[in-house]
């Protein structure tokens, strides 16, 4: 459980400014959320991610983890300023359910103790046919689980590393067995935090958009559509007052006046989500103190921008434009 530094526990928040995410309107939830699609097997990634851009009428709409096409499962989808993620959510480990088929049947006990040479960290050069260069690297499996066999097939759960190809390690597979393995299926069954109970097909996408233009309700495209914060739980946070969030939202450095309260496990070094009280993102930063030491100090510059989330025009700014002022920026 995240505990927490309380600088200002008295500080006490403006009511009428910002809102909670999860009561933004659909317009706002188009400029900056995401969606958790369950891709099915022929088209591309990318061709998915054009056609929701078609269908949702946006101008940025990419996606975050590239499946084959033949592969499926949870695709997420980016949306407006989400785009911006998208390395982040790269980095997130995947776990996959894969069936492979061997030249020549292969007992339980020697399926076994072949999956599990491929715990740990392996070598993986992706296949000639992938989108990246072509360079032997190294990726950390966390797990290989034998789930079934039958005649020639078997079915593995693969959790690993961002960036592992189980083609790959099918390949190898084979080299060690002896025999060729091929994998025949592939479905991404977590993705990060996110799994397939989560996703929502492209045909449930399609028919939450025509409700939405077609009859004016937009009830499941909101459902659908999840706010920018559910892709930055993983963050340590930093909770500001309502007068350092336009400096922040400006590009600003966070300076310690304008801390409300601090994840304890932020450390010098520590990459962090800023939000405000009302549980919006502001920007991500990058710590030049331990959240100990700042609850110490009452003043300078603690953090700079690595990120800015928030339009610039939200919250009111609060200071004066002589650069002189900037000092007062985070203490109101």
């Amino acid at each position: 459980m995240t505990t927490y530094f309380e600088i200002d526990a008295d500080y006490t928040p403006d009511e009428n400014l910002g809102s909670s995410p999860t009561e933004r309107s659909l317009d706002q939830l188009m400029q900056s959320g995401f969606i958790l699609l369950d891709k099915p097997p022929g088209p591309s990634s990318h061709q998915l991610a054009s056609w929701a851009r078609d269908l949702l009428d946006l101008e940025k709409l990419g996606h975050g983890g590239t499946l084959d096409p033949f592969a499926t499962g949870v695709l997420t989808l980016l949306l407006g300023k989400s785009v911006k993620l998208t390395s982040a959510i790269l980095k997130h480990n995947k776990s996959y359910i894969c069936v492979l088929r061997s030249q020549s049947p292969l007992d339980h006990d020697t399926l076994e103790s072949l999956v599990k040479q491929f715990e740990g960290k392996i070598y993986n050069v992706p296949p000639e046919i992938s989108a990246v260069k072509v360079q032997v690297r190294t990726r950390t499996i966390e797990s290989v689980k034998l789930i079934d066999t039958k005649e020639r097939d078997f079915i593995i759960e693969v959790r690993c590393e961002s960036g592992t190809y189980i083609r790959t390690m099918a390949r190898d597979m084979g080299l060690i067995a002896g025999m060729p393995i091929e994998l025949k299926e592939l479905r991404r069954n977590q993705s990060g935090r996110f799994n397939l109970e989560q996703c929502v097909s492209m045909d449930v996408l399609a028919d939450a958009v025509w409700l939405w233009k077609e009859q004016g309700d937009d009830r499941a495209l909101r459902s659908i559509i999840h706010p920018i914060e559910s892709l930055l739980e993983h963050f340590p946070k930093c909770i500001i007052k309502d007068g350092a969030v336009a400096a922040l939202s400006n590009g600003a450095p966070l300076l310690r006046p304008g801390i409300v309260s601090i994840d304890e496990s932020i450390d010098k070094g520590t990459q962090a989500l800023i939000t405000t009280c009302q549980g919006q993102a502001v920007s991500l930063v990058k710590f030049k103190h331990a959240a100990n030491e700042i609850a110490e100090i009452s003043e300078g510059e603690v953090a700079q921008p690595t990120m800015v989330l928030m339009d610039a025009d939200l919250y009111p700014r609060r200071w004066a434009k002589d650069e002189s002022d900037q000092a007062s920026t985070n203490s109101s």
